[in-house]
């Protein structure tokens, strides 16, 4: 269903894959895990564009890969935020552009560390109007918080020891302390990464399908699709 892609990023151009739908419709840009643009990345892009929605999924490793955790783990920690940031900024402006996409703001949905730079990109570029944070987190990445406009979906496991209860009440307290909408949904039995149908260790498939439904319809609402 999708297709390779370039896109300029402030004076350098990166990778992408885009997915569309049969029409027109809103635009989503989907980032990845610590792993890369991998094919299951990939396949939520498809998926999306099943959905109705163009999606873009910026490849922030620029082709490089990961294949096992430890290596993923030195990926993610080398991943230089200034840079990152470009890319997500290029990859907005490239998505609001193509044809098909409709309305004036974009959606993003990140999953563990693209679910913390889902939320960093929304609060650095206006041009966002929805953010889903599929268990977020990354120790290098700080939203801008005040300056978040866009509302926040928050998709959380409660059974994570890396992004923990502990770290999401906290940061139900600083967008509540900031006045900024959002809601939560924690799935009290799923672990960390539970949306990802390649890793059957974590995978549950029950509260994916919850989550991912809460996800189109937040989406649809937000970007009034």
């Amino acid at each position: 269903m999708g297709e390779r892609v370039t896109f300029k990023a402030n004076g350098r151009t990166a990778p992408g894959y885009l997915a569309r739908p049969k029409g027109n419709g809103p635009g989503v840009i989907v980032i990845q895990e610590w792993w890369g643009l991998v094919p299951h990345i990939e396949d939520v892009a498809d998926r999306c564009a099943a959905e109705g929605f163009v999606a873009l999924a910026p490849d922030l490793y620029h082709g490089e890969k990961a294949s096992s955790p430890d290596q993923a783990g030195k990926m993610m920690m080398s991943l230089k935020m200034d840079e990152a940031a470009k890319d997500l900024a290029g990859a907005i402006d490239y998505l609001r552009q193509q044809k098909g996409v409709t309305g004036s703001t974009v959606g993003t949905v990140g999953f563990c560390m693209g679910g913390a730079l889902s939320l960093f990109a929304a609060s650095q570029n206006p041009e966002v109007g929805a953010c889903v944070v599929f268990y977020g987190g990354h120790p290098n990445v700080k939203p801008d918080i005040p300056n978040l406009q866009a509302p926040v979906l928050g998709i959380w496991a409660g059974k994570d020891g890396f992004v923990t209860p502990e770290v999401v009440g906290e940061l139900d307290k600083q967008l509540t302390a900031a006045g900024k909408r959002h809601e939560f949904h924690t799935y009290p039995a799923a672990q960390h990464a539970f949306f990802n149908d390649t890793r059957p260790e974590v995978h549950d498939p029950a509260a994916s399908a919850d989550a991912w439904a809460k996800t189109i319809a937040f989406l649809r609402r937000e970007l009034k699709a």
